[in-house]
């Protein structure tokens, strides 16, 4: 695999690095696991702090509904894969782990604060979720407030690195610092020395709109646009018309589902993927093909994304289909599935389920120890007394200390004619540096 280089290379030396291609985003459709309990309708918050009551109880914050709902049915399933095997392995402290599903919505609604009211009312240890960082933005303190351990597989806005979360926080996808290092390596190195980006207005958009930026510039390269655009707008001429105008050699696409709004308007602007490279980013990197709710056929073609994640095996796409037969994309449903493991090896480690003391056990079960790849074999390693290292389906986690990964990959993927996408490599990297 290749390893990222840190910032400051020059441009020829960007255009002949090894980011050549030939190198190494569930609900009520996904099948929940037999333990899985419905969640409460009352929308009172906990009044007191968690404390836990001898059974693991995992609740989920992921998409159903709004902008990210695509990234929902992985994410479910992989948590659900995850407590189907915990169980079927014996449990957490000798009872089977309860998951409780609920919808994130996104900021454009209500729904996440209504969410996490009904999981600390049934009393959840761990909150996995949510997938969009602004909406565990408008979450996190009430979750964390209420002592329980929130995991995100999915947030990579870099404000998570300094939040004040008392400890309580963790994520198995990197900060966007990574992803917009490996964007802006790939653009540069594929020959765009200009470079427009257009970006949402929210924390995920801003901030990784700001490490392409960055890397672009770091590396020789200069961003002669960068458009902040309103995600609910009507319509996105303006914002286009701009990038047109700035005739960059590249755009960098950084936003959710109004991305099908955005690519039309490009196209009849004359902006089409013939005369500029579109590059995606992990929010918006999804099949879209050529369907009625597609593209025209070859509308994409060329096109490449970034995806934080290492490559999903298909030993585990099949796995994962045995929760949800109807599963298309599988973004972000190795990292779920890993928060979910992850917690369970920290409570099993803890003795405990209460989430302070989960929360202090996840570094411990993800660092230094002897290896293992799944929950059995390393609730075998526990019980027989030894220290543990879980490299999970997403690939090495090892928590630091202020609950990132501390390395990463992150998968580079291109588009067909049919608007759809393949991988065609992977980059690993330390966070810092």
């Amino acid at each position: 695999m290749i390893r990222i280089a840190p910032l400051g290379r020059a441009l020829a030396v960007a255009a002949a690095a090894s980011l050549a291609l030939t190198a190494c985003g569930g609900g009520e459709d996904s099948a929940a696991p037999a333990s899985s309990a419905p969640a409460a309708e009352s929308s009172a918050p906990a009044a007191a702090t968690a404390q836990g009551d001898g059974v693991l109880t995992v609740g989920t914050l992921l998409p159903q509904t709004g902008s990210l709902a695509f990234l929902g049915p992985p994410e479910f399933a992989g948590v659900g894969l995850a407590v189907k095997e915990i169980n079927d392995a014996g449990g957490v402290l000798g009872k089977p782990v309860v998951q409780i599903d609920t919808d994130s919505g996104d900021t454009s609604t209500n729904i996440a604060s209504q969410s996490v009211d009904k999981l600390l009312q049934q009393k959840a240890d761990v909150v996995i979720g949510a997938a969009s960082s602004s909406v565990s933005l408008s979450v996190i303190d009430k979750i964390t407030g209420a002592g329980v351990v929130q995991i995100s597989p999915a947030n990579t806005s870099d404000q998570f690195t300094t939040y004040n979360d008392k400890g309580l926080y963790f994520r198995t996808a990197p900060p966007d610092v990574l992803q917009g290092r490996v964007l802006g390596d790939l653009i540069l190195a594929d020959g765009n020395d200009t470079v427009g980006i257009l970006a949402l207005q929210d924390a995920y958009g801003t901030g990784l709109a700001d490490n392409v930026q960055k890397a672009v510039e770091g590396g020789g390269g200069q961003v002669v646009e960068k458009v902040i655009y309103d995600p609910k707008a009507a319509d996105y001429s303006a914002d286009v018309a701009k990038i047109k105008e700035a005739n960059p050699k590249a755009v960098a696409l950084i936003g959710f589902d109004e991305t099908k709004k955005i690519i039309p308007e490009l196209v009849k602007q004359g902006l089409t993927a013939k005369k500029v490279k579109y590059y995606f980013v992990d929010g918006n990197l999804s099949n879209y093909g050529t369907g009625k709710d597609g593209f025209p056929k070859g509308t994409l073609d060329g096109a490449k994304g970034t995806q934080p994640g290492a490559q999903v095996s298909d030993d585990f796409k099949a796995k994962l289909g045995t929760i949800d037969a109807n599963l298309k994309d599988y973004n972000y449903g190795p990292e779920s599935y890993d928060a979910t493991i992850l917690t369970a090896l920290a409570a099993i480690a803890a003795k405990s389920d209460a989430p302070k003391d989960i929360a202090a056990h996840l570094s411990e079960v993800s660092t230094g120890g002897e290896k293992c790849k799944d929950f059995k074999s390393c609730n075998d390693l526990l019980t027989a007394g030894k220290d543990i290292d879980f490299d999970g389906a997403s690939g090495p986690i090892e928590f630091n200390e202020a609950g990132d990964p501390a390395e990463a990959t992150i998968g580079v993927y291109e588009y067909g004619a049919d608007n759809t996408n393949k991988n065609v490599a992977f980059n690993t990297g330390k966070i810092a540096g």
